[in-house]
């Protein structure tokens, strides 16, 4: 016996029990282990397509996002506008508010001044007038004491009034 070479015996039982036991994987075995392989590639395979599927959606999110800020960007710039638009409107309406408002005040100080003016220049004309009668008055009194004098100056006056007739 050679420890080296086996007995033709011990193969012969070898090959069949390994034949046994190949057949008993093969038949039950096996397909458990392809199922779960191919179970696991499928699972695999749509975790992959689950995961690209995902990566569109979060493709497609980050355009529709920049889509809206882009949008929001445009409209925040129109409101900018109209309100500045609107600020300048509201700030000249208001300075001509202003000017109409001054221009009435200084047109109402011109009438008043006016009016003051004319109220002061007929009392110093009343005033003169009344003065100017004074000084006529004590000076046809002392003329106008002599008969004479008084007569040529009635005259005279009825001439001037008839002649401006």
């Amino acid at each position: 016996m050679n420890l080296m070479l086996p007995d033709s015996g011990l193969i012969f039982w070898m090959t069949i029990i390994f034949a046994i036991v190949f057949f008993i994987l093969a038949r039950f075995g096996f397909p458990v282990i392809t199922g779960m392989v191919e179970k696991r590639n499928k699972r695999i395979a749509d975790s992959l397509e689950a995961a690209r599927v995902a990566e569109e959606a979060v493709a497609h999110l980050d355009r529709e996002k920049e889509r809206i800020l882009s949008e929001t960007r445009s409209e925040q710039e129109r409101i900018l506008l109209e309100s500045a638009a609107e600020r300048d409107r509201i700030i000249e309406e208001a300075q001509l508010r202003a000017m109409a408002e001054a221009q009435k005040i200084m047109e109402d100080a011109r009438s008043a001044i006016r009016e003051e003016k004319e109220a002061a220049l007929k009392e110093v004309r009343h005033e003169v007038a009344v003065i100017s009668l004074a000084v006529a008055e004590k000076i046809l009194g002392s003329e106008l004491s002599k008969d004479e004098v008084r007569n040529e100056y009635v005259e005279k006056l009825l001439d001037e009034i008839s002649s401006l007739t």
